[in-house]
């Protein structure tokens, strides 16, 4: 499963590579609107390293707060972010999808914080 989370970590970030060259030479958007395309950039980045990071933990220390920490990343990732290209690609929001994703990567950061202090080393 570990092999899953950090595969899908590097999906994520070559996505938000490839989305943030696409947003800086090929699409235009009013000031407002760009400002919302870097934000779910620089979540999409961030959490596809700690979707990574937390990948690599489980394969070594194990555990379901690892496992359950990436599944966070993952899913929060794709609400969040998803929600915020939606606005700023149509102006439509999707409700509480955003809130939602926001808090689905707060639990992700709780969760590996949990399997941290819950690791043991031999």
């Amino acid at each position: 499963m570990s092999r899953l989370w950090i595969a899908a970590g590097a999906l994520a970030g070559l996505l938000a590579v490839g989305l943030s060259a696409w947003a800086a030479h090929g699409l235009a958007l009013e000031p407002s609107r760009t400002r919302m395309v870097d934000s779910a950039l620089t979540q999409q980045g961030w959490h596809a390293l700690a979707l990574i990071a937390a990948g690599i933990l489980a394969d070594r220390w194990g555990g379901w707060p690892l496992h359950a920490a990436a599944a966070l990343f993952l899913a929060g990732m794709a609400l969040f972010c998803g929600a915020v290209w939606s606005v700023a690609l149509t102006g439509r929001s999707l409700g509480g999808v955003a809130p939602t994703g926001g808090v689905l990567l707060m639990l992700g950061w709780l969760m590996l914080a949990v399997a941290a202090l819950l690791h043991r080393t031999p």
